[in-house]
């Protein structure tokens, strides 16, 4: 692939736009010196402005989604695309959630560029674990982590049982609740099903990813030890 070209899948620009940086000098190698449109790609060693490139296409990275913000490139509301550098948005190949988070839950959220990646992560027969941490509108009965355990509850308007799920409760209205599934407003519809209704949700983990200490809105890069961590759970 060209220079020029791997610049603008970056996202940095059309290849009119790229082309001008060139011609601007903008664009050099590591120790400084100007690149021409037409050199060898070497990626790690092209700087613009002085700074790295982004990384290339294969990236993964956990975003700490806050509430009122959506999975969603169009909402005209705040999405979760307003958090990362603009660029990220005309990558080439897309950048994509993995799977969503409605508008108001908060928690992890992983993006990638990888479609073969994404189904990995997101196909049914993975039964990568998800936690989220639930705050209830009522009192917990008690019959709930049978009921959610059993694999024989049915949601609203669909035909086959959701896979058994364990439910800690943490105290009279709240619970942590770990899926191995991933159906529409899945944790709200399951505690609705009981007779009650979720206040706030929040996903703590996929597979043996957690947030640590990252902030709401803030992001980070994922690495290989955390992609193999992400399939350890």
């Amino acid at each position: 692939m060209k220079l020029v070209k791997h610049i603008a899948n970056l996202g940095y620009g059309s290849r009119k736009d790229v082309q001008w940086m060139f011609r601007e000098g903008r664009i050099t190698n590591a120790a400084g010196e100007v690149l021409y449109a037409d050199d060898p790609l070497d990626h790690d060693d092209v700087r613009i402005d002085g700074d790295a490139l982004d990384p290339p296409p294969g990236l993964l990275l956990m975003l700490h989604k806050p509430v009122n913000t959506t999975c969603s490139t169009k909402d005209r509301g705040r999405v979760v695309f307003d958090l990362l550098p603009p660029r990220y948005r005309l990558r080439s190949p897309a950048l994509s959630t993995v799977g969503r988070l409605d508008r108001d839950t908060s928690g992890l959220l992983l993006l990638t560029d990888d479609g073969q990646l994404l189904h990995r992560i997101i196909a049914p027969k993975s039964r990568l674990p998800k936690v989220y941490l639930a705050t209830l509108a009522g009192d917990l009965r008690g019959d709930e982590a049978a009921a959610f355990a059993s694999g024989t509850l049915m949601l609203e308007g669909e035909q086959t049982p959701l896979l058994p799920a364990e439910l800690e409760v943490l105290g009279p209205r709240s619970a942590r609740l770990t899926l191995h599934e991933g159906r529409y407003h899945q944790v709200r519809r399951m505690f609705a099903a009981l007779g009650n209704h979720v206040d706030a949700l929040h996903r703590e983990r996929v597979g043996g990813l957690t947030l640590g200490a990252l902030p709401a809105g803030e992001w980070r890069m994922l690495g290989d030890a955390d992609r193999a961590q992400l399939f350890a759970s």
